[in-house]
């Protein structure tokens, strides 16, 4: 590593510790050449899951666009703040697990991903959501999409 202080490259490596999450190790460095004593940090670098939309384009995944179409949709439902925090986390979880290493997604994977846990904590939320995500046109999708769940439950 270069010697912040006479510009040189070798080094030792005094002390290592990571910090109480893992994601940073500090190390205690000092030059050879000079002497000099100097701190480097090495963090993970995580690149961007990003979200195939329909037509094609790609763009960084945000979590906080499914948190405004969860919190209208649960909306006067009696839906804890805790509960949509864990619903998030959740959607985020299996997200992450479909994207796997080639880190893209559809937004139609990220669509389905919330229905399914909207379908585990209230129906009418589920049906709001799909309404908006799958675009339903008129009265009898909402009518096919509400048989379809009822048949499920029965």
């Amino acid at each position: 590593m270069l010697c912040p202080y006479c510009g040189k490259m070798e080094d030792k490596v005094l002390e290592s510790r990571q910090n109480s999450s893992g994601s940073t190790i500090r190390r205690r460095r000092e030059c050879l050449a000079c002497g000099y004593r100097f701190t480097s940090y090495e963090r993970i670098e995580e690149k961007p899951l990003l979200v195939v939309k329909k037509d094609g384009r790609r763009e960084p995944f945000d979590i906080r666009k499914i948190e405004r179409g969860l919190r209208l949709t649960t909306e006067k439902r009696h839906v804890s703040q805790e509960t949509i925090e864990q619903i998030l986390q959740d959607i985020e979880d299996e997200i992450v697990h479909l994207a796997g290493s080639k880190r893209e997604i559809s937004s139609q994977e990220i669509g389905e991903a919330a229905l399914r846990q909207l379908y585990k904590l209230d129906t009418v939320a589920y049906i709001r959501f799909a309404s908006v995500y799958r675009a339903f046109n008129n009265v009898d999708q909402f009518i096919e999409e509400i048989e379809r769940i009822t048949h499920k439950m029965g």
